[in-house]
């Protein structure tokens, strides 16, 4: 937790102390990315709602989204949350993982990834996500969620499979440098990383996924070995996560009536946790919140689609077959579920 606790984590605490925690007291590590579509996580921390569970939580931080499914295929990691990539979808076809829950997604009306343009590339006709074409665009890793937003895009405007070169550059970090060093064309980037980058000068904003491509980005993550022998443990992570997801729903994803975003109280009270992991400023932060589902819901309709997609592209091993590793059983009310 970050300074003192706040009055609703020393709530918890007092309550954990007087009635007991729902479970034994267990440390559980939780590895995520340091974005705003992390903010669940945070959020918990700081208010005490794994206390309340009789959860002792540790948070990790990572710097691209495969060496969390990498953390917690090895067990140095218990939770996850981050975009799904082909590398997860690999180890948890040999057993290793379990989705569990969501994570954030591409929600029209609701910007989440921008793609952001080098001034050199802009000033040289980059003007939309449509001109991509020809131009080179920075991602982490091979099979990354970046990867798939322009094999999404390549899909839906019928783009040649070589038509956009990608640069595997594998972290955010190296993304950004390249965009600013004019290395690399373009890169897709969290709203909360575009809206600084584009603030300082440093690139241009060209368009965002949900303009184009809505899908169910991340997922709420664990392993298979703390489903088969710690379900108890589970259970709670995921009531302290929705809780969360809860706080956060109220505080960024509220629309007036003619669709346009807006921020309360229940969002400044947000900020100073969000601002303390994320090191970005609130206005950042108001531009870069995305959506994310209040009770960790999924839309497995579009998670298989991506699958499907990679196994096509060569990413997944064609004998992966999710329904060994997607664990509907603690989240009600998911979005999409196949019938069979």
């Amino acid at each position: 937790m970050l300074g003192k606790l706040t009055g609703a984590a020393l709530s918890a605490a007092l309550a954990t102390i007087m009635l007991g925690p729902a479970v034994a007291a267990e440390k559980v590590v939780i590895c995520a990315l340091t974005f705003v579509s992390s903010a669940p996580l945070f959020i918990a921390a700081d208010r005490g709602y794994y206390e309340a569970e009789g959860l002792e939580a540790e948070l990790k931080f990572f710097r691209a989204a495969q060496p969390v499914a990498v953390g917690i295929a090895s067990g140095d990691c218990d939770f996850g949350v981050t975009g799904f990539t082909a590398g997860f979808f690999n180890l948890a076809g040999k057993g290793a993982l379990k989705v569990i829950g969501a994570q954030s997604r591409e929600e029209p009306g609701y910007d989440f990834v921008g793609f952001i343009a080098s001034n050199g590339a802009y000033e040289a006709g980059l003007r939309s996500i449509t001109d991509l074409p020809g131009r080179s665009v920075a991602m982490t890793q091979a099979g990354s969620t970046m990867h798939y937003m322009v094999g999404l895009l390549r899909d839906k405007y019928g783009w040649a499979p070589d038509a956009v070169p990608l640069k595997a550059l594998q972290s955010v970090p190296n993304m950004i440098a390249a965009v600013k060093g004019g290395q690399v064309d373009a890169a897709p980037l969290p709203a909360h990383i575009v809206a600084k980058v584009v603030g300082d000068g440093d690139a241009k904003l060209i368009g965002w996924v949900h303009e184009h491509t809505p899908w169910q980005l991340g997922g709420l993550f664990t392993s298979t070995r703390n489903v088969q022998e710690r379900r108890p443990v589970v259970e709670a992570f995921v009531r302290a996560y929705r809780r969360a997801s809860r706080d956060y729903h109220a505080a960024f994803n509220a629309r007036d009536a003619a669709g346009k975003r807006t921020f309360g109280p229940e969002a400044a009270e947000l900020l100073p946790i969000l601002e303390a992991y994320t090191k970005s400023t609130p206005d950042a932060i108001y531009k870069g919140a995305p959506f994310v589902d209040p009770e960790g819901r999924l839309k497995v309709d579009q998670l298989l689609a991506q699958i499907a997609w990679m196994k096509s592209e060569g990413l997944v091993e064609p004998g992966v077959d999710p329904r060994t590793f997607i664990d509907l059983s603690f989240v009600d009310g998911h979005y999409g579920v196949p019938a069979n």
